[in-house]
């Protein structure tokens, strides 16, 4: 039995993952928001730990973890939160800016920092779900693309970092994916939404597992998935 934590359990990729992991026996501890959030999560999720902790304000995750009980044994962190929202960059306010990287980029990047010591206890493994975005970017994508261009960074600066200590590092690059945030881009975009033309949240957990579950004497260090319709 392996213990994981991961972030954006509550809907989507981090749902189907969460999910996966659970049907396995694995042992769950997963990042919430705040109490009330982390009271349901506790529900959906039967047999999970959670710890409270609010991604769009990383500069207190460090206090928040010191009044609480972290995991002793952590075989994975699972990045798997996220923001987004679209729109030209010259029409981008600075408060979309702070938000977007604060989420997608910098509480990854300390969260990691906190968690780092077990994970080199347990020679365990990161994963960063990224994002199709992280590898081009379109226009309207600004400051999304940018967190996600940035989170490539910081997998690939921290593989490098982290090799010698047997961490594995993992980013896993979705195309669109049905979820309720691409429910939103949509509704951004001014398109119709239809599910079905996208990748299911399980075939992007497949991948998020089969990059867990590879023997030691390999690492899979990006994986790029793509919608098969």
């Amino acid at each position: 039995m392996a213990t994981h934590l991961i972030t954006g359990a509550g809907s989507g990729i981090g749902a189907a993952v969460a999910n996966r992991l659970l049907d396995r026996g694995d042992e769950l501890w997963l990042l919430a928001r705040d109490a009330r959030r982390a009271t349901e999560l506790r529900g959906r999720f039967p047999g999970a730990q959670t710890l409270v902790g609010n991604l769009a304000d990383p500069a207190k995750l460090a206090w928040a973890f010191g009044h609480q009980t972290l995991p002793i044994d952590l075989d994975s962190v699972l990045h798997i939160a996220g923001t987004v929202e679209l729109g030209p960059i010259g029409d981008t306010p600075v408060k979309v800016w702070n938000e977007t990287l604060a989420i997608n980029l910098v509480a990854p990047a300390e969260l990691t920092r906190l968690l780092l010591p077990q994970l080199r206890q347990s020679r365990g493994h990161v994963v960063f779900v990224n994002s199709g975005a992280g590898l081009s970017a379109s226009a309207e994508w600004g400051s999304y693309a940018a967190s996600k261009f940035g989170l490539r960074a910081l997998a690939d600066s921290l593989r490098q970092e982290e090799h010698a200590a047997g961490v594995r590092v993992t980013t896993v690059y979705p195309g669109r994916t049905a979820t309720a945030m691409q429910l939103k881009v949509h509704q951004q975009e001014g398109e119709e939404y239809d599910a079905d033309r996208w990748i299911a949240p399980e075939s992007v957990a497949t991948a998020v597992l089969t990059a867990l579950d590879l023997p030691r004497d390999a690492e899979l260090t990006d994986i790029t998935v793509r919608p098969g319709r």
